[in-house]
């Protein structure tokens, strides 16, 4: 199996607790918060398919989806449209309200669609650039998908956490 067949793959995974976590909920429960401070499931599939956006964008010198296929203006968040949900305070997190899951699941498959596409034109020698030299040693794009894959997996099995709490009210 090739890396990036590994990465797709990696990808897919992630759609399936996407779409089982989310789809059939109603707004209020996409919305709900197991307590003030806690993340939704909304803010949660919003904040990991923004990464998504923004760092496999970023990668593949594109646009994000986010800006250039309308989604910030269908979500209207009162928030700045390059926000993406790194570092929200929990009132931050609480203005990321949806109002259907639809909305959520439409964007996600729209941000999976584009990061499949790229990974799946990529050769092996690619994963070696370097895409971010902020950091030391620099950022190949094999460790950025690695790590949106990762930070992804994470705040999707986080959402199907919450799902489960919200199911045993």
């Amino acid at each position: 199996m090739k890396a990036t067949e590994v990465l797709a793959d990696g990808f897919g995974r992630i759609r399936e607790v996407v779409h089982e976590t989310v789809g059939g909920l109603t707004a209020e429960q996409l919305n709900a918060r197991p307590d003030p401070e806690a993340n939704s499931i909304a803010w949660l599939v919003w904040h990991l398919t923004r990464i998504q956006d923004d760092h496999v964008a970023g990668a593949a010198g594109q646009d994000q989806l986010w800006r250039s296929a309308g989604w910030a203006n269908r979500f209207a968040l009162p928030l700045p449209v390059a926000d993406h949900g790194y570092g929200h305070t929990a009132k931050q997190a609480g203005s990321v309200r949806v109002d259907s899951a639809e909305l959520l699941l439409d964007y996600y498959d729209a941000v999976h669609g584009a990061s499949l596409r790229f990974v799946r034109a990529l050769a092996a020698a690619d994963l070696e650039r370097i895409v971010d030299e902020r950091w030391d040693p620099p950022v190949t794009l094999g460790v950025r998908l690695v790590s949106v894959l990762a930070d992804d997996l994470q705040h999707a099995g986080q959402a199907a956490y919450v799902r489960g709490l919200l199911e045993r009210r």
